[in-house]
């Protein structure tokens, strides 16, 4: 029997499990699916902005494959410093397979990014989604006016949580701490803004359209910067997403503003230059013009524009980090592979894999982590009569996980915290709410029932 380990419990690991155990009538395959998080799913939990209820459902879809037999869930165990050594896992495992995304965000590189008021999209997403390594009160939102650098649906959806009111988030299960924090919020102000033009934009007509109906706030676009477009005038010839994208903030363009408690600008050919102190924080960004160069890329122009901020919230992508213990490329940001197997100087190294951004890089959306765990499933399994002669530890690798001193959270756990979220929601009058601290979360995965 293969004894196999997923790092990682977002869609990427969980899909690769599933990969897994279905073949496990040829092979034979147990698999623990390990996670630093008590809680599993990933991104899917803790990435999905909380009013995508239809996205958050996925989690529905990934239970199931978790509580197959052949599947264990084994939660708050780090691989690395402070927890079980990869060269370990190795030795447990007849191989391990990488699901670990991509763990932090891109930086601008511009002066003032690092001013108190200036944040990555993850960390404010992290906030509202309840993670625990974000500070619950982390963001009280004094600003009266926010910009958001990017054209993603990050993006999107981080200036879409600024623009709702708090009565719009209540039935969802954004933390408590955060809803009271939005609900004080007197953003007024949330300006979008890329560097490029519509056409080039990546985020999602779907999303987009979402900005547009929003009850509480108004969304507009300046249409001499999206005339600066050469496909503005004539969608037709793109392909059918981006000219949906191009359709919409067309018909944006021509309607009159309406009545709202906050406005939602998108702004296109803004490239930030320089986030403007003060008071000894955030109070402006500078943004240079820019305009196409005929080849989907810009120009700058030389004229400038000020646009008044106290927050500014930068989603320009996710980079991956080195996971201890496997080669990495900094250019990419991903672990070096040949089909999901992991190369060491260019040659397969025995019993280690990667699925998911550390593999391919942030792209794309959940359903695109299906085939890239296929391709790695593939490959281990064509592996398994090697694998399977792998020398390995004798005896239960829960209990060699013990014997470091962590005590991980089994699934039963998981539904513990479950169903201690859902009382906390009642306890407030709403519907099931997230537990947003690791002692809490840590606490309720202990009354397993």
């Amino acid at each position: 029997m293969l004894r196999i380990a997923v790092v990682g419990s977002g869609p990427s690991g969980v899909y690769t499990a599933q990969g897994l155990v279905e073949q496990s009538a040829v092979t034979g395959v147990r698999v623990d699916v390990l996670d630093r998080l008590p809680c599993p799913y990933g991104l899917v939990r803790y990435g999905v902005a909380p009013d995508h209820e239809k996205i958050k459902s996925l989690q529905n879809n990934l239970r199931t494959v978790l509580e197959d037999g052949r599947i264990r869930f084994l939660g708050h165990v780090e691989v690395g410093p402070g927890g079980v050594p990869p060269e370990l896992l190795l030795r447990l495992y007849h191989a391990v397979v990488y699901c670990v995304g991509a763990k932090t965000d891109r930086h601008l590189g511009i002066p003032g990014e690092e001013l108190p008021g200036s944040f990555s999209a993850t960390e404010f997403v992290s906030w509202y989604s309840a993670h625990p390594d974000a500070d619950p009160n982390g963001f009280v939102l004094g600003a009266r006016s926010a910009v958001v650098i990017g054209a993603g649906n990050v993006a999107v959806d981080v200036a879409r949580m600024l623009a709702r009111g708090a009565d719009e988030l209540r039935p969802t299960d954004v933390p408590q701490s955060a809803l009271g924090a939005l609900a004080v919020s007197r953003v007024r102000e949330v300006h979008m803004a890329a560097r490029r033009g519509p056409s080039q934009a990546r985020f999602t007509t779907k999303e987009l359209r979402e900005l547009g109906t929003l009850p509480g706030a108004d969304a507009t676009v300046d249409e001499a910067e999206l005339a600066l477009d050469p496909d503005f005038t004539d969608p037709s010839a793109l392909p059918g997403p981006v000219r949906r994208n191009v359709e919409v903030l067309r018909g944006w363009a021509g309607r009159p503003q309406r009545p709202a408690a906050r406005r939602l600008r998108l702004r296109f050919y803004l490239r930030p230059v320089e986030i403007l102190e003060r008071e000894g924080r955030v109070g402006s960004v500078r943004f240079e013009r820019t305009a196409p160069d005929g080849s989907g890329g810009v120009l700058g122009t030389g004229a400038y524009e000020e646009i008044e901020a106290q927050l500014v919230l930068r989603a320009v992508g996710y980079r991956g980090v080195p996971p201890q213990g496997l080669p990495f490329d900094p250019a990419s940001g991903t672990v070096p592979h040949a089909a999901g197997r992991v190369l060491r100087d260019g040659t397969p190294s025995p019993g280690e894999y990667v699925a998911g951004w550390i593999k391919r890089g942030p792209t794309g959306v959940i359903g695109t982590n299906r085939p890239c765990a296929k391709e790695t499933v593939a490959s281990l399994l064509q592996d398994a009569p090697l694998l399977a002669e792998r020398p390995v530890l004798q005896g239960e690798p829960l209990d060699a996980i013990r014997e470091l001193g962590l005590e991980p959270v089994t699934w039963q756990g998981w539904l513990a915290i479950e169903r201690a979220e859902a009382e906390l929601g009642r306890s407030l009058g709403r519907r099931s709410v997230k537990i947003p601290d690791w002692e809490g979360l840590l606490t309720a995965a202990l009354h397993q029932g």
